[in-house]
């Protein structure tokens, strides 16, 4: 029987920006205040064992508010925004169903795009074409993505042999050109767009920050952790040794650096990644900015962002 005086599901709260830029503990006062459930936005915090690297939330945070999509696959399984938005769809109505607040925070931007606007039609992987592709030398691979699909190649990350092979593969199996299938991507969730909160900070302040998490990370134990996950495959997942952090360390225990230089590399490769994602994200989603003062109190923040949502 339908009750006629149920409550509509409360709407998801959206909480982006940098890396080490506060949204965490932000996420955690709203959460407490709205009656709220954290959904993580981080493709990386999804693999168990990679917990500090990650800067995961402690086991006294999460029994402080519950937390979803962390830990939910193994070192070995293939992770992507496909199955991200899944299993956020899930979430988000598990959390709706118990009347509380879906609180989506990170800092993986491909995910909350994924969420807000839609995943479109580009196939699955192919693992025969995928080994192929990837067996091939990184200018051919550009050579043939230039031709076929400039507009991707003017804009694609060169560098990164993941992404140009990904596209490749995307046009090879539809013989479309990977530009045109991202531009066919549909709006599904842009009535939420109003209550994407991007979190900033003055570029020192957020400099200063990364530095103390990286020193804390590593005084922790990350070069300990990643020699464990070493042990546990870490190597074989290329999407997981993308992580800042592991894979500069797993080079310091190959011999590549020592331990004060591996340190130093991975606090400016954080600080770097911080830059793309703050770009990232006023480019490519339509994101309300809150600006936090260094000495920013996150219970603080959280009030004024309750009001704020309020009226939206």
């Amino acid at each position: 029987m339908h009750d006629g005086n149920a409550r509509p599901p409360l709407a998801p709260v959206f909480l982006a920006g940098p890396t080490a830029v506060g949204k965490s503990a932000v996420a955690l006062a709203l959460a407490e205040l709205l009656g709220g459930e954290i959904i993580s936005v981080d493709s990386m915090q999804v693999y168990r064992g990679l917990d500090l690297g990650t800067a995961k939330p402690t086991a006294v945070e999460r029994a402080r508010v519950p937390h979803h999509l962390i830990d939910v696959v193994e070192l070995t399984e293939a992770f992507d925004a496909a199955k991200f938005v899944r299993l956020a769809e899930t979430a988000v109505q598990d959390i709706q169903a118990r009347g509380r607040v879906p609180i989506f925070c990170g800092g993986t931007g491909l995910y909350f795009k994924a969420w807000l606007d839609g995943l479109g039609e580009a196939p699955p992987s192919d693992a025969r074409l995928r080994a192929e592709l990837e067996a091939a030398p990184l200018a051919e691979l550009l050579v043939e993505l230039e031709q076929r699909d400039p507009a991707t190649f003017a804009r694609i990350d060169r560098q990164n042999p993941r992404r140009v092979v990904r596209a490749l593969e995307v046009i090879q199996l539809t013989g479309k050109p990977f530009s045109a299938q991202r531009a066919e991507w549909s709006s599904r969730n842009t009535q939420h767009a109003a209550r994407l909160l991007c979190f900033s900070r003055e570029p020192a302040d957020l400099r200063a920050r990364i530095e103390a998490r990286v020193d804390a990370m590593f005084a922790a134990g990350l070069v300990e952790e990643t020699r464990g996950l070493l042990v546990r495959g870490l190597e074989a997942n290329r999407t997981a040794m993308q992580a800042l952090g592991y894979r500069q360390v797993v080079e310091h225990l190959r011999g590549a650096r020592g331990r004060a230089e591996t340190i130093a590399l991975v606090k400016t490769r954080t600080w770097q990644f911080a830059r793309r994602q703050g770009t990232w994200f006023r480019g490519q989603l339509a994101v309300e900015r809150v600006p936090l003062a260094a000495d920013a109190d996150p219970a603080a923040v959280a009030g004024g962002l309750r009001t704020r949502l309020a009226q939206t």
